[in-house]
């Protein structure tokens, strides 16, 4: 694998090796912290996890902006603004969805629609994929659907239609934050980030207010709130910085939507969840699809 990766660099991209491996870490904290943010939800409400988690990310990353920031225009902001609204919405829906329905239909449809729509996203942008990237990316949407897949392939098949509408829902938002956030410029730095998280505050504390919900958070809770916090704004900056790096965002959101192989793994691991067989494929085929995506042209 990592002498796959690295033969990867002699691609005819600059950077195209650190294009991947930014994206891949992206991945892995954003299953790190969705990991952690789950774990705290089972401690403190809801709204209020989202609410402290996305505060403890912003402040991280104002007091890092004076070396990680760039120049921005009224544009990336509101490029930057409206990913975040995508984003926020996105995880309320998601919340919502699993309130009202099943979890192991709602995971996977809501992991392999937010993968589709960058794909989509940068392919109507007028990328062009190679073969093997394009046969990676195929088994990378299917390895999401398998990781995700809790209580496997009979739950989707049995599924009412009436619940997938807002699992779908909320893939499409989670999907726009990338395509977003994709459109801001690659000399900013992070500093769309901090619009970004503005945005979506702002969202999460008006839809709690409005429907009266607790934001307050136990102490027990605030280490795993503020860690997921940080590792949210993390692979944020990560998935940025890919596509900065000039990373297709075909390649780079699919890569990066592939963070519930990172959950599954750490559930497994410290929790001690049995992976059903769908999972354990879906993690070989998140596998064969990176070296797929990364093989040279």
């Amino acid at each position: 694998m990592l002498e796959h990766l690295r033969r990867a660099a002699l691609r005819a991209r600059p950077g195209g090796v650190r294009v991947v491996v930014l994206a891949l870490s992206s991945a892995v904290v954003y299953g790190a912290s969705d990991f952690l943010g789950g774990l705290a939800s089972r401690r403190a409400p809801v709204h209020g996890v989202v609410a402290v988690s996305q505060v403890a990310g912003v402040t991280a990353l104002l007091v890092l902006l004076p070396w990680l920031g760039g120049p921005v225009s009224g544009a990336d902001l509101a490029w930057g603004a409206a990913s975040g609204v995508a984003g926020a919405a996105g995880l309320l829906v998601f919340f919502r969805a699993l309130a009202g329905g099943v979890m192991s239909v709602v995971a996977p449809v809501t992991a392999v629609t937010a993968a589709a729509v960058p794909v989509l996203g940068g392919l109507l942008g007028g990328e062009r994929i190679g073969p093997w990237a394009t046969a990676g990316i195929v088994l990378a949407l299917l390895a999401v659907v398998l990781v995700s897949a809790e209580g496997g392939l009979s739950a989707l098949r049995s599924a009412a239609p009436g619940s997938l509408a807002p699992a779908l829902v909320a893939g499409v938002a989670f999907g726009c934050f990338f395509v977003l956030l994709d459109r801001t410029g690659d000399d900013t730095g992070l500093t769309p980030l901090v619009a970004a998280r503005a945005a979506s505050i702002v969202l999460v504390l008006l839809v709690a207010r409005a429907g009266r919900r607790p934001l307050r958070i136990s102490r027990a809770s605030a280490p795993l709130v503020l860690t997921s916090g940080l590792g949210d704004m993390t692979a944020n900056a990560l998935f940025l910085l890919a596509t900065q790096e000039g990373g297709d965002l075909a390649i780079v959101g699919v890569l990066a939507s592939l963070y519930p192989v990172s959950t599954v793994v750490l559930a497994q691991v410290l929790l001690r969840e049995r992976l059903v067989p769908a999972q354990l494929a879906g993690l070989v085929a998140a596998v064969a699809a990176v070296v797929l995506i990364t093989a040279p042209a």
